[in-house]
C-alpha cells in the first residue's frame, strides 16, 4: 500500500457536439447537416451541456487532498495509470470497455451522462 494520496482519473470522450463542430466547422453547418436528417442541433447542444455539467460535478466530487488527472479516450494509449488510481469514465460508446484494456486492477466507475444518441448521428 502506498502512502501517496489516491488519484482520480477522469476519462472522457469528445461530445457529439464537439465532433460535429470539428467535422462541419460551424454551428450553422452542423445544424444544416442534422436538419437534412430530421435532427436538431439544439438536442445535440443540450446533450453537450449535460455532459459538460456531469464532468464538472465529477471534478467537484474529488475529495480534498486527492489529486486528479483528466484524459481523453483518444489519449488513453499514451496515459500512464498507477496502482493508486481510481478511474471515472464519463461518456457513451463503450468507454468503460475501451478503457479496461489499459488498466490492471484499478477500480472503475462508469457514468453515462445522457441517453445514447440514435445511430444515424
Amino acid at each position: 500500500m502506498s502512502s501517496l494520496a489516491p488519484r482520480v482519473v477522469l476519462v472522457t470522450r469528445p461530445s457529439d457536439y464537439t465532433l460535429l463542430l470539428a467535422r462541419h466547422a460551424t454551428r450553422g453547418q452542423a445544424s444544416f447537416q442534422l436538419s437534412r436528417r430530421g435532427q436538431s442541433v439544439d438536442e445535440v447542444e443540450a446533450r453537450h451541456r449535460q455532459e459538460t455539467d456531469t464532468i464538472a460535478v465529477a471534478r467537484a466530487a474529488v475529495p480534498t487532498g486527492w489529486t486528479m488527472a483528466e484524459v481523453s479516450r483518444d489519449d488513453l494509449d499514451r496515459f500512464l495509470f498507477t496502482p493508486n488510481d481510481m478511474v471515472v469514465a464519463i461518456g457513451q460508446d463503450g468507454l468503460v470497455a475501451n478503457l479496461a484494456k489499459y488498466l490492471s486492477g484499478q477500480p472503475v466507475i462508469g457514468i453515462a451522462p445522457t441517453p445514447p444518441l440514435p445511430k444515424e448521428c
